[in-house]
């Protein structure tokens, strides 16, 4: 009950019911807004009406999702003012340039080609809407850039001054802020992703038609649009993944530590699972010696810090392959860290169970009638999305007690002037209309996946010619 009252942890756990709420949609709108445009590609080349039936459909589901999306995005942002004014207060020379560069730079870039994707069809040419849609997707991706950009500069600080009297942090440079030395790595592997999720989603939908046994064609080509985007993006989130993992290596030692469960320096071992026992600093795992040194390092005896030297910093690692400085100390919640560490790497084998299960489907007419793998390439967006979630929860918990690392402790950041019976009243408010919203959009976005794409009468009868007419 002790936690009821805190608001601290209270703060953190309402910040977190809204990202991962919002963070639900925007994998699914960066994702789906590639098919658009893949779509609409195809009709361009084709003239089929069934690829103008697909982009129309397609576009539908991504707008759906993509207003859930932005009206979540704003309460986050909101939060900021309210119950992390230490935060803004301290980040905001900094923070709010990439925020509004996303809204200037993207988000209108993005909601503004999608209204001519929405309705101006007819009115403009076959190659501006084509761009159109192609910039739709480049504006969503756009604006993931900026929020990374944010998020990595919490990671990583760069390109930064703390001023005298410690108050805030003022930019110096820019460049080194935004592409400071998480950026890159973070957004390939992030961006990545979010179209392993989308992909999974349009193979979703297409075994779904081939189950109902209606609008076979189009569940095929879903299937196979889907299957060709998942396949590469998930073979790309190997390189991906291991930079981001090597930036974790050098430049966060305790996350790196508790994602492995190391409590000494030595090494870094690969563990496929295991149990922390925090309470006596001791991990239970079946491990690889020395694959996450080598993998970060090409040296398998790289030694690095373990977490019991991590803890209490902060630390000269001089003496270890990071290539931090020193070490601030604190170390975060290391079991919930490393299993979300484990289930993310675990999720992503999986991935490429339910690919080779697609391509079986997609090759043999014989296994289009096997209900069970159907079903089980209709429920394959869970695998991505779980994934997803585990991901960012190595990337935030793993940070703490820091919320911009190094630099400003979470506990430090909190708005106490905010109290708990408020957050808590907040927290019950925000998971009622979170639920109305997200039965609201499901409901919409199963009965348009349930209609499928419609071919227009007016596209599918064969166009006659003038000449033709004279003939008759």
């Amino acid at each position: 009950m002790e936690l009821l009252t805190d608001v601290a942890f209270l703060s953190r756990l309402q910040f977190a019911l809204t990202v991962i709420f919002h963070f639900l949609f925007v994998p699914l709108s960066i994702g789906l807004g590639l098919f658009v445009a893949v779509s609409e590609t195809r009709y361009y080349r084709s003239k089929d009406p069934k690829d103008k039936a697909a982009t129309k459909f397609w576009a539908k589901l991504f707008t759906t999702t993509f207003i859930i999306g932005v009206a979540t995005g704003i309460t986050m942002e909101f939060s900021f003012g309210t119950n992390w004014a230490n935060y803004s207060r301290f980040v905001g020379d900094i923070f709010g340039a990439p925020l509004a560069a996303e809204a200037l730079l993207a988000f209108f870039l993005e909601s503004v080609f999608l209204g001519i994707v929405l309705f101006a069809r007819e009115k403009i040419s076959a190659k501006l809407y084509l761009v159109s849609a192609w910039l739709v997707w480049i504006g969503s991706a756009l604006s993931a850039l900026w929020i990374l950009i944010a998020n990595s500069w919490m990671q990583t600080p760069a390109g930064y001054a703390v001023v005298p009297d410690g108050s805030k942090a003022e930019i110096t440079d820019f460049w080194a802020a935004a592409l400071n030395p998480s950026t890159v790595a973070r957004y390939l592997h992030t961006v990545d992703s979010l179209l392993i999720l989308g992909s999974f989603v349009v193979i979703a939908v297409g075994a779904y038609y081939l189950l109902r046994k209606k609008n076979i064609d189009f569940g095929k080509k879903f299937l196979k649009m889907g299957l060709v985007v998942g396949s590469i993006t998930v073979v790309a989130m190997l390189p991906f993944a291991h930079m981001q993992a090597v930036v974790v290596a050098e430049e966060q030692p305790a996350k790196l530590a508790a994602m492995e469960g190391q409590w000494e320096d030595g090494p870094a071992d690969m563990a496929f699972f295991g149990w922390v026992d925090e309470a006596n600093g001791t991990t239970t795992a079946l491990t690889l010696p020395g694959l996450t040194s080598w993998l970060a390092t090409g040296d398998a005896n790289a030694i690095y810090p373990g977490l019991n030297t991590v803890e209490n910093g902060p630390v000269d690692l001089s003496a270890y392959a990071s290539k931090v400085d020193s070490y601030p100390g604190g170390i975060p919640p290391v079991n919930l860290t490393f299993q979300a560490y484990h289930i993310m790497i675990i999720l992503w084998g999986a991935m490429i169970l339910w690919l080779i299960f697609g391509w079986l489907v997609l090759k043999k007419e014989t296994l289009q009638k096997n209900k069970f793998l159907l079903y089980l390439l209709v429920f394959a967006p869970l695998v991505p999305f779980i994934a997803i979630q585990a991901g960012w929860m190595v990337a935030e918990i793993g940070r703490q007690p820091w919320v911009v690392y190094g630099l400003l402790l979470t506990d430090d950041a909190i708005s106490y002037a905010v109290s708990s019976v408020e957050i808590l009243i907040t927290i019950v408010l925000f998971v009622v209309f979170y639920l109305i919203l997200f039965v609201g959009w499901l409901r919409i976005v199963l009965k348009q996946i349930k209609v499928g794409p419609i071919v227009e009468e007016a596209d599918a009868a064969p166009k006659v010619t003038a000449a033709a007419e004279g003939g008759e």
